[in-house]
């Protein structure tokens, strides 16, 4: 009998999870595999999001939905869970009641990313180079449109954080630096460096403990350098305070990198949760948790359903629903019969996807919020790119993507080659944004965009690449994204 995973000793954090494929470019967005139920799911998210999320408004009772979506109660059921899973809507019992659209919680979506990157092996260099790709360019924007009261509000962040410094254990570093981000107005920005802090937390949670002098040392230089970014943004000084949080940034990596355990460590899942969480997210969390610290051990018996019914003291619905939360996010997945039970699976990347799509929609992420960060992660892809342009297959497929096509089709392998699972998974997600707001007439891309010209614009940028000069393909780059109005 298989040995369940709570009793696996961990084989390492995320630097020694499993290799598996970043999210593969030859993927359809908006696809998501799954139950009926999932499918159902996603076409009441796309129906509220071609409403323009009407916070408040009944979308109908559970006998009216069934109707509508011609399914059985047991398939909306599951539907409505994971609805109110990603936060979009609210089943609302007894008279008067229905599925209610709710403003979502960035918590879900987070936590998917966040395991997906985690299975995937993201390493600290990996997240910590995307982190350097958009805090500065938000530190830019906060400063320009810095008002009184954002004045205020770094300081009061400061000032939290000055107290809570005394506190033991790691904190997290969150505040600061999506504070700033807040302030810079642009939600994609504020979205991808809250899942990229929560990352860094979780590994920071997993570092070997130190002595409680180094400790407050530690917190005493984050301090330091959060204060001096913060006065550098006041003043207006984006230079300064772009060279203190580089070098924060680039101190954060070495730490992390010297400090984090080969198999010990708590894997911190707690610091995702929402709250107010319901029960089955709780447990599902746990299971997770479980699964992480286990190095992501794929195939594995957890237990059957008996097994984790007494191992959590919990009741047969709220296993089965939390249950589906992980098949959902393909965590693990329940075999039925003999011998059956919850076995670990490969998390999903279309989850992921589909959450952070939603949510960026519901903050009204804008084509301009998008291009900005769209920019950011095409120009940060561009040296990776150029040092990997001899390895097997690079040349190929970039001349490949170069060589007609849509212009998406260019730029998204362009940012796949940089070999970073972050940035890859990032890009999925502003494509799929895309695809929503064009199917809602928020934003219609183009049919094409002078086929001709985007094809010789996309020649000269991989030219320049296979040529090993990056300062020329920024400037190819630079010129095509101001041209090209697809994103």
């Amino acid at each position: 009998m298989a040995t369940p995973a709570v009793n696996v000793p961990p084989t390492g954090g995320a630097d020694a999870a499993p290799t598996a494929p970043a999210v593969p470019p030859d993927v359809p967005d908006g696809v998501r595999a799954g139950t009926l139920g999932a499918r159902v799911a996603q076409r009441i998210e796309d129906e509220i999001v071609r409403s323009g999320w009407p916070v408040g408004r009944n979308l109908g009772s559970e006998q009216d939905l069934q109707d509508r979506h011609g399914v059985s109660k047991s398939v909306l059921r599951e539907a409505v869970r994971l609805v109110e899973h990603h936060g979009v809507a609210r089943m609302r019992r007894g008279p008067g009641g229905g599925l209610f659209v709710t403003a979502p919680d960035v918590a879900p979506a987070a936590r998917a990313m966040v395991t997906y990157l985690d299975y995937v092996g993201t390493t600290v260099d990996d997240l910590i180079d995307v982190r350097l790709l958009l805090e500065p360019r938000a530190v830019m924007l906060a400063s320009a449109r810095l008002t009184e009261d954002g004045v205020r509000l770094l300081r009061s962040v400061l000032e939290q954080e000055h107290r809570r410094r005394a506190e033991p254990g790691i904190w997290s570093q969150d505040p600061v630096h999506t504070a700033l981000c807040e302030l810079s107005g642009n939600p994609a920005l504020l979205v991808f460096t809250e899942v990229l802090t929560r990352l860094t937390d979780r590994y920071a949670h997993t570092a070997r403990r130190k002595s409680k002098a180094e400790a407050v040392r530690n917190k005493e230089m984050a301090g330091r350098s959060h204060a001096a970014i913060v006065e550098a943004v006041i003043a207006g000084d984006t230079a300064q305070a772009h060279a203190v949080l580089t070098e924060h940034l680039r101190d954060a990596a070495g730490w992390l990198k010297q400090n984090r355990p080969g198999a010990d460590g708590p894997v911190a899942w707690q610091l995702l949760e929402a709250p107010g969480a319901k029960l089955s997210e709780l447990i599902a969390a746990r299971i997770q948790d479980t699964i992480a610290a286990g190095g992501w051990p794929v195939g594995t018996l957890l237990g059957s359903e008996a097994d984790l019914l007494e191992r959590y003291d919990i009741s047969r619905a709220v296993l089965r629903e939390a249950v589906r939360l992980l098949e959902h996010h393909g965590v693990a997945r329940m075999r039925r019969g003999p011998g059956g039970g919850l076995l670990v699976t490969a998390p999903d990347p279309a989850a992921s996807i589909d959450s952070m799509a939603l949510y960026l929609g519901h903050r009204r992420a804008t084509a301009g919020h998008l291009r900005a960060v769209r920019e950011a992660f095409e120009l940060g892809a561009l040296g990776p790119v150029t040092a990997r342009r001899r390895e097997p297959g690079v040349a190929g497929r970039l001349e490949a993507a170069a060589s007609g096509g849509p212009a998406a089709s260019f730029h998204d392998e362009l940012v796949h080659l940089a070999g970073n699972p972050v940035l890859t998974l990032f890009v999925r997600i502003l494509s799929e944004l895309r695809r929503r707001q064009a199917g809602t007439g928020v934003a219609r891309p183009p049919e094409a965009d002078a086929p001709a010209g985007r094809e010789r614009a996309h020649r000269d940028v991989a030219d320049a690449i296979l040529a090993g000069d990056e300062s020329l393909a920024r400037h190819r780059v630079r010129r095509d994204l101001t041209a090209c109005h697809t994103w």
